[in-house]
């Protein structure tokens, strides 16, 4: 028979055991299965959820996906719907994943908002786009789809502002995006002697002031570089090279200070156009294969640790921007309607092919589209 003694014992031990923290590998092994609050669609236009980029894993081919929806079908990797215009209006959505026995691991919800295909066409004035990002926006491959998508019947009229006009740029396609460039680039570089590079040149937002020190003025911006016009819609596109080289021990860290620079931006876009939606795309997902990471950064850089950065900046992305629409903030979910195979090269670990940035211009516009029914 057990002793008073040893059953206090035994009781403290076990105490003392559930009190400490989660192991490396216990928080490791967590899928940590996230969805964003909603995500849009617009009829003939593919959506999917890619089941890789929702979850913390290496290894998604031993789990077993279960999406339950009225709408769309589920594959082996993805659930994907090209809606019908009947599809018009708000679905539930959830994403069951268990184990190869049964045994249930994760749950999520979200919303599908499917639009209709003439949403906005209605409206009597110029749909006006400011992009903002980094050398995904400066591929300009994005920008393009998302202006052949405008251009299909059922929209309005529609302008891009912006500087940057590369040669690959479709006819009226302009941004801001620029290869290697942060948030913090955006809202205090300056150059005074660039060379015509990204990385050496201004902030298109940055003027000298009239003390001679550099100052972000998007109110100038817009008077000077887009004839006075502002934008309705501002789409920002950035996050990767901000956190990239973060350490593994530091991610929130990193994604902290980012937050700090995208608070000063939005605060200035906001001042200087009141009116606009102003759209954060979450950070799109790496490249499936290691060798891309690899053929990039060799070793300093791995597939395995970017998506766990990548994983925690979409969750600090969905959890500082949701439930801010009365401020004209919105949640574009770029990250779910990424092929992370056949929509990236062989050799480059972020940046996607033209599959891949086409679904990222599907992604956009489609919210688009739904922003333009309101």
């Amino acid at each position: 028979m057990n002793s008073p003694r040893l059953l206090i014992r035994f009781s403290f031990l076990l105490l003392l055991l559930s009190s400490l923290p989660a192991t490396a590998a216990e928080k490791t092994e967590s899928l940590q299965l996230t969805l964003p609050p909603t995500f849009y669609a617009v009829p003939g236009v593919e959506m999917n959820i890619y089941f890789d980029n929702i979850v913390l894993t290496e290894t998604p081919e031993k789990y077993q996906f279960e999406v339950s929806c009225k709408l769309g079908k589920t594959e082996q990797n993805r659930w994907t719907l090209t809606p019908a215009a009947s599809d018009a209006g708000e679905h539930p959505l959830s994403v069951k994943v268990t184990d190869a026995n049964g045994k249930i691991l994760g749950t999520a919800k979200t919303t599908l908002h499917v639009s209709a295909a003439n949403a906005g066409s209605e409206r009597n004035t110029v749909c006006r786009l400011l992009i903002i990002g980094d050398s995904l926006t400066n591929a300009t491959t994005y920008s393009n789809e998302i202006a052949r998508l405008l251009s299909a019947p059922g929209n309005p009229d529609w302008q891009m502002l912006g500087t940057h006009k590369p040669k690959s740029a479709a006819e009226g396609v302009a941004h801001e995006g620029y290869g290697g460039w942060t948030w913090q680039r955006f809202v205090s570089q300056y150059e005074p002697n660039p060379d015509g590079t990204n990385r050496k040149r201004s902030s298109p937002f940055v003027y000298l002031g009239k003390d001679g020190k550099p100052v972000l003025d998007l109110t100038r911006y817009f008077k000077e570089e887009c004839n006075g016009k502002t934008p309705d819609f501002v789409i920002i596109m950035l996050g990767i090279n901000d956190c990239f080289s973060a350490k593994q021990d530091a991610i929130d860290e990193k994604i902290d200070g980012m937050f700090t620079q995208a608070d000063i931006l939005i605060k200035a876009l906001q001042a200087a156009a009141p009116q606009a939606e102003i759209g954060i795309c979450l950070t799109t997902p790496g490249n499936s294969r290691q060798e891309a990471f690899y053929a990039n950064y060799k070793d300093r850089y791995s597939r395995w640790g970017w998506k766990k950065i990548q994983h925690r900046l979409v969750q600090r992305q969905i959890e500082k921007f949701t439930d801010r629409e009365k401020q004209n903030l919105f949640i574009i979910p770029t990250e779910l309607n990424l092929d992370i195979v056949d929509g990236y090269p062989v050799n480059n670990g972020v940046h996607p092919n033209k599959v891949g940035y086409d679904q990222i211009g599907a992604s956009i516009y489609s919210w688009l589209k739904y922003r333009l029914e309101n």
